[in-house]
């Protein structure tokens, strides 16, 4: 007869509902809880400290270019007169790309079917350029329009000529850019969340092991209830403060006066982005958590937990950056193996949904991450009742060989 199926057990589920509901009631009743909910203000410092390593990202995708429509001969000066003023000013002078006019031109059209990201395009004379994109593109690059203008015409002695501007509906410039910062919000949110809350797991199991209680469990329930009943009741627990988070959140925003349509919206819109949210972060939280009780299960003490908890978190760092790092490389193989590595996926895949308007990928991915769960809960479970159930005779071997081995069984004395 199986573990699973001992008589007067309650099944899997059943028992895994048990653990989960006293679990979450424990932890929310206790007052400790309050100070978890005033946990966040830490990581927004450190949120902070992001935003430089942010900047850096964005660095990394394309600059936008301005695309040229001009006769050929004003081209030509055009083009000269750029190189000259690009060597003295560096990056203050955008990169330059010619733009076919022949026939019906129509600019936006142009700058949104761009292969390149372009930014705006000029086109006109020399006399009276011509600056076509979207707002605040056009306002950031009209004088500098008027430089290369004016240095193509007279090598710099003229005035800076008048240059007119029509704004557009988009371009692939602007779309990219805000994009990308609602993809870096989205995975950044997604990390520290995880990174803050996924912890409970670990913490929970040391205090159960110190106190015994997880051999009472044992002894009554399924070794596989208890631990997918830790997971989910952590999780519920993690749900809870996100929920006061965003409430206290969402308040002080409204105080100041902002909303989500300060921000840029997402590839895929505000409402699955958030659905996805909740998905994957799911997903993180349970693949992460069943690593967590998996490595529980070797310490035996609070002092060994602290020795893992460093390896653990820069684990945690490396996916972060690692994702990060695919993000800004759009259907790249890097990317391709940032989806594939399960512990990076839903940080990869979350910030997808603000780039890509695609759902049917995230469909895939989720059932993907899933399967990765279940896989990861057996082996941990397997594992953590492995070394759990043999916790009544103290091993006193070093905490690196209990983890690449597994303590012999006693031989049965002979008869």
């Amino acid at each position: 007869m199986s573990a699973g199926h001992i008589e007067g057990r309650l099944p899997v589920w059943r028992a895994a509902w048990v653990v989960a509901r006293r679990d979450f009631l424990a932890v929310l009743m206790s007052k400790t809880f309050i100070f978890f909910l005033l946990g966040p203000l830490f990581p927004f410092v450190i949120g902070g400290l992001a935003g430089g390593i942010g900047a850096e990202v964005r660095d990394t995708v394309d600059r936008p270019v301005l695309g040229i429509a001009m006769a050929p001969a004003a081209t030509v000066q055009f083009e000269r007169a750029h190189a000259r003023l690009q060597a003295e000013l560096g990056d203050y002078i955008p990169g330059l790309v010619r733009v076919d006019a022949s026939g019906d031109f129509d600019p936006g059209a142009a700058l949104r079917g761009s292969e390149v990201n372009m930014g705006a395009i000029v086109g006109g004379t020399l006399e009276k350029p011509q600056l076509y994109g979207p707002a605040e593109q056009v306002a950031a690059w009209q004088g500098r329009v008027g430089l290369i203008a004016r240095e193509a015409r007279s090598g710099g002695a003229a005035p800076l000529p008048q240059v007119a501007s029509t704004t557009t509906q988009g371009s692939t410039a602007g779309e990219t850019r805000t994009r990308l910062f609602t993809a870096q919000g989205g995975q950044l949110l997604l990390f520290m969340l995880t990174m803050l809350l996924a912890g409970m797991v670990l913490s929970n199991l040391v205090e159960e092991k110190g106190n015994k209680i997880i051999e009472i469990l044992a002894a009554a329930i399924p070794m596989d209830a208890v631990f997918l009943g830790k997971l989910f009741a952590m999780l519920a627990i993690s749900f809870v403060g996100i929920t006061v988070w965003g409430l206290v959140g969402g308040g002080l925003l409204s105080m100041a006066g902002r909303s989500l349509a300060d921000l840029s919206p997402p590839a895929v819109g505000w409402p699955a982005f958030f659905g996805l949210g909740i998905a994957y972060f799911s997903m993180a939280y349970l693949l992460l958590g069943s690593v967590f009780l998996a490595i529980g299960s070797m310490a035996a003490t609070v002092r060994e937990v602290q020795t893992l908890s460093m390896p653990v978190t820069m684990m945690q760092l490396m996916v972060f950056l690692f994702a990060s790092y695919a993000m800004a490389q759009p259907g790249s193989g890097v990317e391709m193996a940032a989806m594939a590595f399960p512990l990076s996926s839903p940080f990869t895949m979350i910030a997808r949904a603000a780039q890509d308007a695609a759902l049917w990928p995230h469909v895939l991915a989720l059932v993907y991450q899933a399967v990765w769960v279940a896989i990861f809960v057996k082996v941990g479970a397997g594992l953590f009742r492995s070394r759990v159930m043999k916790s009544g005779a103290q091993d006193r071997r070093p905490l690196w060989r209990r983890m690449l081995t597994r303590r012999r069984r006693p031989v049965p004395a002979a008869r």
